[in-house]
């Protein structure tokens, strides 16, 4: 059953990786035909170097002869995984009006989700539609700047959402990420979490943008909320980022306005019979998502290229419990981002300590790719 893939999935090109018992095998997937592409690179990132038109390899056979199944539904079989390896993986934040009033309420709440109703609706009152008309960097946000400064409602979450310069963050570090199927940690100790369903950009090393994924940048709203400088252990833990379930390349069929004009869908499904639905639209953005990988390349040089989340609009307020609490994880959620010409992103909650560990470095896929002869030059 493939409903993760694109709708148009037949006429899209597909980058990923598979675990088909051995070790992780660089795939594509063309005319609706899966290719073992390890015969032409060792890597995802040395795959981004090549034009689209040498992704072909060793045909295996039609996509829908393969039985992916989630990691808590079957433990045998092919795997899905990740479908980068050595990219860095970064993120972009506070990039929508939405989120950047949501992170000056964590600040203000200082990580209570108990305090946020009412300091959402102060904010609200004061700032009302200015955030979202306001383009970053320009002359109205120095002026919207200094009527928050004015009314002391000014936060460093406001500088990187109207300011010129963006914040950029590192998620996790190459291989860190999983796929669809796995399991997606949050840490034992956080009270108040969310996911954040958002479309990834993929560029090689030259800087180039080639592709676009899916992803789950999750976020622990009670440890950033205590202090920005905890932004770290907020958002880089076990099993705590997800991308796939494959990187669509950009061509004919599938161009960066695609990415522009997406809508991204959330779903969460709880073991106690809670549903969430919300969506988040890239139009809504404040810088364009080009915009965000040049100021990620910044005076960087990234050899092995970088994955670039692009953030997002949807932060989750609506009561799950008591009220007045707004909405936290529960171990067993069910989470599904996705868009039509992207697909379907799945991940199952559990604790970060309790996600299979994160146990397979680049030392490691370095010794499994010369023990199967696929290290190539």
């Amino acid at each position: 059953m493939l409903d993760f893939l694109p709708e148009d999935w037949q006429k899209a090109i597909l980058i990923g990786r598979i675990d088909f018992g051995d070790g992780p095998t660089p795939v594509a997937v063309r005319s609706g035909i899966l290719f073992d592409l390890s015969g032409i690179a060792s890597t995802v990132s040395q795959l981004l170097e090549k034009p689209a038109g040498a992704l072909s390899g060793r045909a295996l056979g039609d996509l829908r002869d393969f039985d992916f199944q989630p990691s808590w539904e079957k433990q045998n079989g092919p795997r899905l995984l990740a479908p980068i390896d050595l990219q860095c993986v970064k993120a972009a934040g506070v990039t929508f009006a939405i989120s950047a009033m949501e992170r000056v309420i964590e600040e203000r709440a200082r990580g209570d989700a108990g305090k946020a109703q009412a300091i959402r609706a102060t904010l609200e009152s004061h700032v009302g539609s200015n955030l979202r008309a306001c383009r970053p960097g320009s002359p109205q946000a120095a002026r919207l700047k200094e009527a928050f400064i004015a009314d002391g409602l000014w936060s460093q979450y406001l500088e990187v959402a109207i300011g010129p310069d963006a914040e950029i963050f590192t998620k996790g570090p190459p291989l860190s990420s999983v796929g669809w199927g796995a399991e997606i940690g949050i840490r034992s100790d956080s009270i108040w979490n969310n996911p954040e369903p958002e479309i990834v950009l993929v560029t090689n090393r030259l800087g180039e943008t080639v592709g676009a994924s899916l992803g789950n940048d999750v976020n622990l709203r009670d440890f950033e909320g205590r202090s920005a400088l905890l932004l770290g252990k907020a958002k880089d833990n076990n099993a705590s980022c997800s991308i796939g379930p494959f990187v669509r390349m950009f061509d004919v069929h599938y161009t960066m306005d695609d990415v522009r004009g997406a809508v991204v869908e959330l779903t969460i499904a709880g073991p106690d019979n809670y549903r969430l639905e919300g969506k988040s639209s890239m139009k809504e953005i404040s810088r364009d998502p080009l915009d965000l990988v040049r100021q990620a390349i910044s005076q960087h040089h990234y050899p092995d290229g970088f994955a670039l989340f692009l953030g997002t609009m949807f932060a989750p307020i609506q009561d799950r419990d008591e009220p007045g609490l707004g909405f936290t994880h529960k171990l067993g959620d069910l989470v599904q981002v996705s868009t039509p010409r992207l697909g379907s992103l799945k991940n199952k909650v559990t604790h970060c300590n309790a996600a299979p560990p994160w146990d397979f470095g680049i030392a490691d896929l370095m010794h499994n790719l010369a023990k199967r002869g696929l290290l190539k030059s």
